[in-house]
């Protein structure tokens, strides 16, 4: 654990690894789908998609959808394309404010603190080092979320990914994180669930905590060769020299 030795500071991801955000997410991708007429995707398909924020997250929902729609119209001997359609350009259009709109709603009841979530940023915090949040989710959802989880107190900064122009995997969100912590980057910490943090983190030049529960687009992050990989977010507190936190929040059903 010898790089973790100079960690000044440390920053995190926010879907898969703070909090599991699946259930809300997918209310919101399938609600759009069929407010435009298109098949449902459902939750084990949805979790692959997450990761690169919502424009991208809703073109990949876009895309399988029509590929599912016109393999359903060729069973039924129909062609694969209706003529009424709207161009694709235009349902991703409709389909992303559809998305806003739906998840504007469900992202706090679908969205739950993964097991010893909050006890962790709390020993940390009470240990004092700085804590900041990086996501690739639309920066307005990002505040009333963490509010509603109770986690905001934590952090000192917060990116959403409406706060850089460019998201992860770009290395920007997280050096902008140093900057305004004032640390070099390899006192900074990034802690994430995906290839998309672990190769933020080896752009910026951070060191880097890969958590095995959360989504990845279905592939085993160790892949990516995470400086640390753990299965469980509390296997920080002694990576850090920290007591293990003895209490876990019970995961949601």
């Amino acid at each position: 654990m010898d790089k973790l030795q100079a960690i000044r500071g440390i920053a995190f991801d926010l879907d898969g690894t703070l909090v599991d955000s699946a259930p809300g997410l997918t209310s919101a991708v399938d609600n759009a789908l069929y407010a435009l007429e298109l098949p449902v995707a459902g939750e084990e398909r949805v979790i692959t998609w997450i990761g690169n924020g919502a424009d991208v997250l809703m073109e990949r929902a876009l895309t399988w959808a029509r590929q599912e729609r016109a393999t359903l119209r060729a069973a039924m001997g129909k062609p694969s394309v209706d003529d009424h359609d709207i161009p694709q350009d235009e349902q991703l259009r409709i389909l992303r404010k559809l998305f806003d709109r739906y998840y504007a709603e469900a992202a706090e009841e679908g969205s739950f603190l993964f097991p010893a979530v909050a006890d962790t940023l709390g020993a940390l915090h009470g240990k004092g080092l700085p804590l900041a949040l990086v996501t690739n989710k639309p920066t307005p959802f990002v505040a009333p979320l963490l509010d509603a989880l109770d986690i905001a107190k934590y952090f000192t900064v917060v990116i959403g990914g409406d706060d850089v122009q460019n998201k992860k995997p770009h290395p920007e969100p997280l050096l902008l994180v140093a900057e305004k912590l004032s640390l070099a980057p390899a006192e900074l910490l990034f802690v994430g669930d995906s290839r998309n943090d672990i190769q933020a983190a080896k752009a910026a030049g951070c060191c880097s905590v890969g958590l095995t529960y959360g989504y990845n687009y279905g592939e085993p992050l160790a892949l990516s060769e995470p400086d640390y990989l753990f299965d469980q977010f509390n296997e920080l507190l002694p990576a850090l020299g920290l007591p293990h936190s003895e209490t876990q929040e019970l995961k949601h059903d």
